[in-house]
């Protein structure tokens, strides 16, 4: 193919997407989604004006890697952050408008006219009804509507507009009664204008019954106005619901009411920590053990993996290469698999650790119920599971310590602690404690052991939300988030980037450490 036709083919391609692109992002505008919507639209500016300016052609090798660190990183983090100043929860999963439309499609039976209906299949596949009906009073009017198709119940009902009073009959043979009951649920979501503009729905197996909308909008304040009873009702932001003005036969003023929208809170859902009684003390606690058990997991892995480094170091150990390979077996066996066994093990009346405390000292400790116990099985299993990493590492360290500085110690009377502590400490510190630190890091957020382990149980009594003593942030955020009746997004995005800011901090001390 020659140049030209394949500059031409390779501006066309770049066009199509920009153009797809463009489509993708108006479609998400008039969907509900604009945040997103002008996301995807200066994705697509900038894929324009990467890919189709010469002047921009440096660019166009980094632009993938940008793309997808801002889509998979950047989008996420952002999202959370802008959820954390909402009510967003399963109370309040709509928007504004769609609450709107929610109160605009609910309508009322209006008087005692019935309008008794037949039902015709006058299309192949797809299959297209007609509905028949006949009006009770005493002109017996007939309304025919035009062919249409019975979808699913669906949150909108199905519009089938009368065309004419005197349209004919379908030659076909309506419907038998046990095949109108087969299509109920989609026939109950038609409903039928009538040239008046009067508004049918399906209010039997063979009738249809005039309906009116329930409440009256006023678009100015987006507030309701009860047809029946003139209840009046107002969008409350601050509750994410609509709420009676006045008191009425329904409910009193102040009264929520109909489903509730999302709204945004401001700081409220990280004042809460501080405000209510029933999560400030849960969510310290939890803050406070999180800490212990990120500290406690790196210390004591550090502890076990160190000695046994030290140990395999000692060059008249035989057998080091077996030793050494056995103790990595741990830290080669996928993770969650440990944890579900040593969960077996630990079993109160079943597991074998119990069986052998029994046996021994006649002891049943309730690993699973004393929060106590709980955490101090967490932190030993986790150091099961962190000592090899440890170990690895420490022995890669320590094999860069020279052996003359032993030399000259032993000559001086010293021993093997006094050269551990004074010698061997000092001169791995500095290279070793940016991994503590990114271990301690990655234990804060060890969401997995303490998942598939407890659970974050035993709970807390007296908790506002869903808390348990051993949860750690991640894990107290995934049960408000997913494990909560109430599943409070807000609350939950507030403390996932209370958990971020922390992380962040820590990497940013340890970045600037490794730098001095």
């Amino acid at each position: 193919m020659p140049p030209a036709a394949i500059r031409v083919l390779y501006h066309v391609i770049v066009s199509a997407l920009v153009v797809a692109a463009l489509f993708l992002s108006a479609r998400l505008y008039l969907g509900g989604e604009p945040l997103i919507g002008v996301g995807v639209m200066i994705v697509a500016g900038l894929l324009g004006v990467t890919y189709l300016r010469a002047k921009a052609y440096t660019w166009r090798y980094l632009f993938p890697g940008l793309l997808g660190f801002a889509i998979f990183v950047l989008f996420p983090l952002g999202y959370t952050v802008y959820i954390s100043f909402t009510n967003y929860s399963s109370a309040n999963l709509l928007r504004l408008p769609q609450v709107v439309r929610y109160f605009q499609t609910e309508t009322y039976l209006a008087g005692d006219t019935k309008y008794p209906f037949a039902l015709h299949r006058v299309g192949g596949e797809p299959a297209t009804y007609v509905l028949v009906l006949t009006d009770d009073d005493e002109a017996g009017t007939r309304y025919v509507t035009p062919p249409f198709a019975l979808v699913p119940p669906t949150a909108e009902p199905h519009a089938a507009v009368v065309v004419s009073e005197q349209s004919p009959a379908p030659d076909s043979p309506s419907l038998t009664l046990r095949e109108v009951i087969a299509l109920r649920s989609a026939l109950q979501s038609v409903s039928v204008n009538l040239p008046d503009g009067t508004l049918l729905t399906n209010t039997g197996l063979r009738e249809f019954g005039p309906r009116l909308p329930l409440w009256k909008h006023d678009p100015d304040d987006d507030s309701f106005t009860h047809a029946l009873n003139g209840a009046r009702i107002i969008p409350d932001a601050s509750l994410g619901r609509f709420v009676h003005v006045t008191d009425t036969e329904m409910a009193p003023a102040g009264t929520a009411y109909g489903p509730g929208f999302r709204a945004h809170v401001g700081f409220s859902n990280y004042t809460r920590v501080l405000t209510d009684k029933g999560i400030r003390g849960p969510f310290i606690k939890i803050f406070i053990w999180t800490v212990v058990f990120a500290l406690g997991s790196v210390g004591l892995s550090l502890a076990v993996g160190m000695a046994l480094a030290v140990m395999l170091q000692w060059k008249e150990l035989h057998g080091r290469k077996l030793y050494r390979t056995l103790l990595i077996l741990p830290y080669a066996v996928p993770a969650f698999i440990s944890i579900l066994i040593f969960k077996g093990l630990f079993n109160q009346n079943f597991g074998e650790i119990n069986i052998m405390l029994n046996a021994v000292f006649g002891l049943k400790p309730e690993w699973f119920a004393d929060p106590t116990l709980a955490k101090i099985m967490i932190l030993m299993v986790n150091t099961w599971l962190g000592f090899p990493y440890m170990m690895i590492v420490c022995t890669g360290i320590l094999q860069s310590v020279p052996d003359t500085i032993y030399e000259a110690s032993a000559i001086d009377g010293s021993n093997a602690i006094h050269d551990f502590f004074k010698l061997t400490l000092p001169l791995i510190w500095k290279p070793l404690f940016p991994l503590l630190v990114a271990s301690f890091a990655f234990n804060f957020n060890n969401f997995l052991l303490i998942y598939l382990l407890t659970g974050g149980g035993p709970d807390m009594v007296g908790a506002s939300t869903v808390a348990g003593q051993t949860d750690i942030l991640v894990s107290y955020t995934f049960r408000i988030a997913f494990r909560d009746s109430a599943q409070n997004f807000g609350y939950a995005s507030a403390i996932a980037t209370v958990i971020f800011i922390i992380v962040a901090l820590i990497s940013w001390w340890n970045l600037k450490n490794q730098k001095t």
